[in-house]
């Protein structure tokens, strides 16, 4: 179990690093210059918003 917890925790921080080179070459910058902390914030608020989204229903 711990395993996996490391795993993706891995995964989730090879994730956001994948996210921040991107944003970095999209504006030009040196990806060293946007902070990892700034973007966990920004993922938590967009995973945590779209979390509280009810799906429609079917009618």
């Amino acid at each position: 179990m711990v395993r996996q917890e490391v795993y993706a925790l891995l995964c989730v921080y090879q994730a956001i690093r994948h996210l921040i080179a991107t944003a970095a070459e999209n504006a030009r910058i040196d990806p060293d210059r946007i902070s990892f902390t700034r973007a966990v914030q920004a993922v938590r608020r967009h995973v945590s918003d779209e979390a509280a989204l009810s799906p429609l229903r079917a009618v």
